[in-house]
């Protein structure tokens, strides 16, 4: 079950995507040009986004996929392309919005099902497959993993996700995010041990494993994919 901060974590996520940063998070998607920092957040992002649909099947034809935390639906069009039924779901209306506004005209055989709300809600149904990208980073370990748990219920064969890894670097990155003012940047990332997440996931999740891990690293994007699989 969700708890008091998870859900207190997920207003401050509210506020920071679908206010305070919406213009930023346009630019940062897109194929506008952006400060060098940023740059490296969107090749980091464009990295991550590619080993995470490497993971998946190639044809996904009648495979059904949650995109938790959808952001403007990158991952979700390139899911739908290869055959996919996608449920893509974020708390923000903005970003949903500017996904619906920059979706193809065709996505072949597959399909796009948009949603603004929670990733938990049982009313989206059941998956083949989860894709959490950098949407678990900023809850506490114990909070990503009870929403793994929740997911986990509604999947029959993975989970994939990201963390933020505990390193000397990123380390470094959050503290010098505090010299900015609070308004210009995102809500406080939870750094966690990969350790200690498959520790965590070994006890929350019987019947799962984890499999395979990637870490990118690039420039001020540091995040770490782990693939969960019902055993």
């Amino acid at each position: 079950m969700p708890t008091l901060s998870y859900a207190a974590r997920r207003g401050e996520l509210l506020q920071y995507f679908d206010r305070t940063a919406v213009e930023a998070w346009k630019r940062l998607t897109s194929d506008a040009p952006v400060n060098s920092i940023r740059a490296t957040v969107r090749a980091g992002r464009d990295d991550m986004r590619r080993t995470l649909l490497g993971w998946l099947p190639e044809d996904l034809t009648g495979a059904r996929i949650l995109d938790a935390g959808c952001g403007t639906g990158a991952l979700s069009v390139e899911a739908a392309k290869r055959g996919a039924h996608v449920v893509a779901i974020d708390l923000s209306p903005t970003l949903v919005a500017l996904a619906r506004e920059r979706l193809p005209s065709t996505l072949g055989t597959g399909e796009i099902d948009f949603h603004v709300g929670d990733m938990l809600d049982p009313a989206l149904g059941h998956f083949d497959y989860v894709v959490a990208m950098d949407s678990l980073i900023h809850y506490r370990p114990r909070d990503a993993v009870r929403v793994l748990e929740g997911l986990a219920a509604r999947t029959s064969r993975g989970i994939l996700f990201t963390f933020a890894p505990r390193t000397a670097a990123l380390t470094v990155m959050h503290a010098a995010g505090q010299l900015f003012p609070r308004g210009d940047r995102s809500p406080a990332i939870e750094p966690v041990r990969p350790a200690t997440i498959v520790r965590l996931i070994g006890a929350g999740l019987p019947g799962w494993g984890t499999h395979r891990t990637s870490r990118v690293s690039r420039g001020f994007y540091i995040s770490q994919a782990l693939e969960t699989i019902r055993q």
